[in-house]
């Protein structure tokens, strides 16, 4: 058995996305087969507690919707009429203690990036910079979904597709070993549709920012956080 989580748009309160974890038979292996068959288990399981339909978002999609959303085909633009892969402009906008950013990735493919030993060896991750603005690491996805759901924003046909969805998974993504997560990050995008506010955040980072920084309060990967806040709250009474 394994687990993996289902990301829910939430349409209203501060909590944008609802993280469940689902337990699934996994078939082991590395071939698409297999990873599809994941995908199957995956979302017969979810079915049994009342959420369908899912989309799977990657390159394991059986949908040509979830495969166009995988961080590897979508596009970002740049203020200077560059149209990059998500992915590669992710991984080389990052700024590391000893070294970064790298954006000579951005004419790479997801297939050279990885096999970059930069990303390595250079240090714990500082931040990132891309297209002229800085970005610190809290809240912890707050970059990589920025980037996500302005490319999802560059193809109008997705949105109406995507409001049909109940939740999103990506079968690749392991919570303990990763934050960012494009199921995540595109349950994010349809929260922000379905509540009329993704064209108040597409304008307005700072605006951006402050949804997002609410909803990391709820979020599993920032339980850290979520305890240095109460013991803050404890020492000041």
């Amino acid at each position: 058995m394994a687990e993996r989580p289902i990301f829910v748009p939430v349409e209203s309160g501060f909590q944008l996305i609802l993280e469940k974890s689902v337990s699934f038979q996994w078939h082991s292996g590395m071939a698409p087969s297999q990873k599809k068959k994941n995908v199957a288990a995956l979302h017969a399981s979810a079915i049994k507690i009342g959420i369908s339909p899912l989309l799977e978002v990657s390159t394991k999609s059986d949908e040509q919707i979830g495969l166009r959303l995988s961080a590897f085909n979508l596009k970002v633009e740049t203020t200077e009429g560059w149209t990059i892969p998500l992915e590669s402009a992710f991984q080389g906008s990052k700024i590391f203690k000893f070294g970064g950013p790298f954006h000579d990735m951005y004419g790479k493919t997801g297939y050279e990036i990885k096999k970059d030993e930069r990303l390595k060896s250079s240090g714990t991750l500082q931040g990132f910079y891309f297209d002229g603005l800085e970005w610190e690491l809290e809240p912890k996805t707050a970059f990589y979904d920025w980037l996500y759901i302005h490319a999802v924003h560059r193809e109008p046909d997705l949105e109406e597709n995507l409001k049909k969805y109940a939740g999103f998974t990506d079968i690749e993504f392991n919570p303990l070993k990763s934050i960012n997560c494009q199921a995540r990050s595109c349950a994010l995008y349809v929260s922000l549709l379905r509540r009329q506010a993704l064209r108040d955040v597409l304008r307005d980072r700072q605006a951006f920012l402050e949804i997002l920084s609410r909803d990391s309060f709820y979020q599993p990967h920032s339980i850290e956080k979520r305890q240095g806040v109460l013991f803050k709250v404890d020492d000041e009474n």
